[in-house]
């Protein structure tokens, strides 16, 4: 890597970042480059010297669906947490959110606003950009269903924007993943606020109830497959507790995998492929993986 761009301050560039000490799971090595870009400019000069050096960028927002290598990687990761990249603003019903802005604060302004629209991410701890990619959500509603618009920059530093119709969402999925989300326009309905309260209190008691972080996880693991819920196939299979080095299955969530004391990631991988051959030959089922892999 070019030692100039390295010295650019505005790029925010961080020697020896552990990237288990930025992910939820708490798992994983050193980035070999990671940057805090100040701006868009910043960021687009980051993945066009990435590209010149062939190194393979990484995008992490809360690091709460990564399973990162011990060994570490051999890219360039960037973390969107400088104040461009998580504005909010409120123009009408319309909420145009930075791709760095944790879903909590959005839900939070949205609720003073008597906005409603994105309670169902209550108690999902991460970014716009994250949801939005992954099109997250829970009990039936998803982030696509408030997206208006997505403003992206693809890796050779050109921005664009990409409407709902073509962003591809579709179950936890879209075609957003091979861009570098910077905002989102979500559309938004009036509410009486204190409805908007009482739903997300209700949603967070229920992740409480039926989620399990008691322990450093990544969420749940895989998706659910159509018309039912991986988390039962994997109880089905009677893998509750089971374990790998410091890895466990969780006994409440059987869709969580617990960081239980110092796990590796071969750990987590371990009792992924237990739990995808254990679901595949009694069930007749292909789990795919909900989290990202960086390994």
């Amino acid at each position: 890597m070019a030692m100039n761009w390295r010295k650019d301050l505005n790029l925010g560039i961080k020697p020896n970042q552990l990237l288990k000490d930025l992910t939820t799971f708490r798992i994983g090595g050193k980035a070999k480059v990671f940057a805090c870009p100040k701006n868009e400019e910043a960021l687009r000069k980051l993945v066009i010297s990435a590209r010149k050096d062939k190194l393979p960028v990484f995008i992490l927002g809360a690091g709460s669906n990564i399973l990162a290598a011990d060994s570490g990687l051999k890219g360039l990761v960037i973390r969107l947490d400088s104040p461009a990249f998580t504005a909010l603003v409120f123009n009408g019903n319309l909420a145009r959110a930075g791709g760095g802005l944790m879903l909590a604060r959005l839900i939070q302004e949205a609720r003073r606003r008597s906005l409603s629209g994105v309670e169902r991410l209550a108690g999902i701890p991460g970014t716009v950009a994250g949801a939005v990619v992954m099109n997250a959500g829970a009990w039936g509603r998803s982030i696509a269903d408030s997206v208006k618009e997505v403003r992206v920059m693809d890796y050779n530093g050109k921005i664009k924007i990409i409407r709902k119709n073509n962003a591809g969402f579709v179950y936890r999925s879209s075609k957003l993943a091979k861009y570098i989300v910077l905002d989102a326009v979500l559309r938004l309905v009036k509410k009486d606020k204190r409805k908007i309260t009482g739903a997300v209190k209700k949603i967070l008691a229920q992740r409480h109830q039926s989620q399990d972080n008691t322990l450093p996880n990544a969420g749940c693991i895989f998706k659910n497959p159509a018309k039912d819920s991986a988390g039962r196939l994997i109880d089905a299979c009677g893998l509750k507790g089971r374990r790998s080095g410091g890895a466990v299955i969780s006994q409440i969530h059987a869709n969580f995998i617990l960081n239980s004391r110092n796990a590796k990631s071969r750990d987590v991988l371990r009792l992924m492929e237990l739990v995808k051959r254990s679901v595949r030959d009694k069930f007749k089922v292909v789990l795919e993986p909900e989290i990202k892999l960086w390994i």
